[in-house]
């Protein structure tokens, strides 16, 4: 599939990643900030995924209002004896449609290894759920040109999983290095990366799987992000946590 055919084939999907912010009272304005504002950007996918205890809340709010929503993190296992882990049924109950695996702060802080992001994206998928699975290389990786090394070996177990799972699956580049930091890939160093993983999508036949950037975005980088023909959207942090800037960054 050329570039210009994929552009046709479907909307960009700009994501919100909540992270661990929020309580109800704050999460009443954004949302209801979210559905007043959403009307005017037809031509996108919009997306929250909101921490579990909320997802209540985002379900009985976003009814209908055209704004999907997810989880941040799910378990590899269906039921059983998992004290705090949340199952991919369990989330498709509240009526989500997403949920995140292998966020960088997972990988970093709980230890989540390629396999076990590649078994959770399959759990999530048994349950009828969109995983986006997220991948991407550190500072320290990144200046030793180990960029493509460390995505490859990411996403090995995921790609295992075989055309027909990776076609409902998202993807997310999200270089450590730019998350919260205020840094940002250059268009053309993110266009890059995206270029490489979509070949790799294609050798499996499955070049149509949307790739997002992820990595302090913002409503004044969106757009020249959204220009490069391999990204097809965003995953956004803290600029999703204010409806304007995140509306902003969806209307790019």
């Amino acid at each position: 599939m050329d570039t210009q055919s994929r552009e046709h084939s479907r909307k960009r999907l700009v994501m919100g990643n909540w992270k661990m912010h929020g309580n109800q009272a704050a999460n009443t304005v954004l949302l209801d900030g979210l559905c007043a504002g959403v009307t005017a950007v037809p031509n996108c996918d919009v997306a929250v995924c909101v921490p579990f205890p909320y997802l209540g809340q985002a379900n009985a709010s976003l009814q209908g209002s055209g704004i999907s929503w997810g989880a941040q993190d799910v378990s590899r296992h269906e039921q059983g004896a998992y004290t705090g882990e949340v199952a991919a049924a369990m989330l498709a109950d509240f009526g989500c449609a997403w949920v995140l695996a292998g966020h960088s702060e997972r990988r970093a802080m709980h230890g989540e290894t390629d396999q076990l992001v590649a078994d959770k994206a399959a759990a999530a998928l048994s349950a009828g759920l969109t995983p986006v699975v997220c991948v991407g290389e550190t500072l320290d990786e990144q200046e030793a040109g180990r960029t493509k090394d460390v995505i490859s070996r990411q996403l090995a177990p995921v790609l295992a999983l075989g055309a027909s799972s990776l076609a409902r699956i998202v993807l997310a580049y999200e270089p450590v290095w730019a998350i919260g930091t205020g840094l940002t890939a250059t268009p053309d160093q993110a266009q890059e990366v995206h270029a490489f993983i979509r070949a790799r999508l294609a050798e499996l036949g499955v070049p149509q799987v949307r790739i997002l950037y992820g990595g302090s975005v913002k409503a004044s980088n969106a757009a020249s992000l959204f220009a490069m023909p391999d990204i097809d959207g965003a995953l956004v942090g803290g600029a999703s946590l204010v409806a304007e800037e995140f509306l902003r960054i969806a209307a790019a």
